[in-house]
């Protein structure tokens, strides 16, 4: 351990409350112009400092510091002038950005309108329809999974094939007791593919499957799975809309926020035009 660097830790918490109240920092290493300042080494760093062997981390941090600020050095003293030039330029053109894209960022978040109603939804997906083709196949289901010594299984079968609300309140009650899994996912749509992991089961033709079939069952070693399908949707058909209602969110408020930047630039256009802080050469 760098006998300097134990001294310069010793100092910083012995006179700590001193610093704080003159508000100077401790310097702790220094690369040519550049200094590492104590508050700059992250937080574990500095409380494990002046814990028994700890030290060796922050002397591991200023070393790395230290290795990049080198190389740093040795590049900007040694790099082609025409480099040196387009990165300068890419840093400025960076900035330029990074300003930009916060203060639209602030402009929408102040003045942007970003309520979206449902039937601004449903009207976009009434319009666009044709634009939400369903890449994959996707099924609405009730998964049970169960053991395979599970009592009853007969009664379950039969629950889970019901449409009686009833039916469905009494399968949800003794697979409360009895299943390792009882799922109706939300409600909300799923795509066969993460039904069959669920299943680890590869159905060879699904869109065969889906037709002819509205129930499903498996057992492997340990377990048996019931499938009750309630719908369905076959791939390339139009996808329903509550499957594709977030999307169509995200479309509207991207929409939005593209005609809001288009105004916002506009208005600092005219703007400076008007105050001739802009002119054309």
């Amino acid at each position: 351990m760098n006998k300097i660097l134990i001294i310069l830790i010793i100092i910083f918490f012995a006179g700590c409350e001193d610093s704080v109240k003159s508000n100077k920092r401790v310097p702790v290493a220094r690369v040519g112009d550049a200094i590492l300042y104590y508050d700059q080494i992250p937080s574990p760093f500095q409380s494990s400092a002046d814990e028994p062997d700890s030290t060796g981390l922050v002397q591991n941090y200023i070393n790395k510091w230290a290795k990049r600020e080198l190389l740093l050095k040795k590049a900007a003293e040694n790099l082609l002038p025409e480099i040196k030039n387009e990165i300068e330029g890419q840093i400025d053109e960076t900035r330029k950005n990074l300003f930009i894209h916060h203060y639209q960022r602030q402009m929408i978040l102040e003045k942007m309108d970003t309520l979206i109603t449902e039937n601004e939804m449903e009207t976009y997906y009434i319009s666009n329809e044709n634009s939400f083709p369903l890449s994959s196949n996707i099924v609405k289901v009730l998964f049970i999974k169960l053991p395979v010594e599970t009592p009853d299984l007969f009664k379950i079968r039969s629950l889970a094939r019901s449409d009686k609300q009833s039916d469905l309140q009494e399968l949800e009650r003794i697979c409360y007791q009895f299943a390792e899994k009882f799922d109706d996912f939300n409600e909300k749509w799923i795509t066969m593919d993460k039904l069959s992991l669920e299943l680890h089961h590869d159905f060879e033709n699904q869109d065969n499957f889906l037709k002819w079939n509205n129930y499903f069952e498996k057992t492997d070693a340990g377990s048996t799975y019931l499938v009750s399908i309630r719908d369905y949707r076959l791939r390339s058909s139009i996808a329903p809309y509550d499957y594709v209602r977030e999307d169509i969110k995200r479309i509207i408020w991207n929409n939005r926020r593209i005609v809001f930047i288009q105004a916002l630039e506009n208005g600092i256009y005219n703007e400076a035009l008007r105050e001739n802080s802009f002119k054309i050469y």
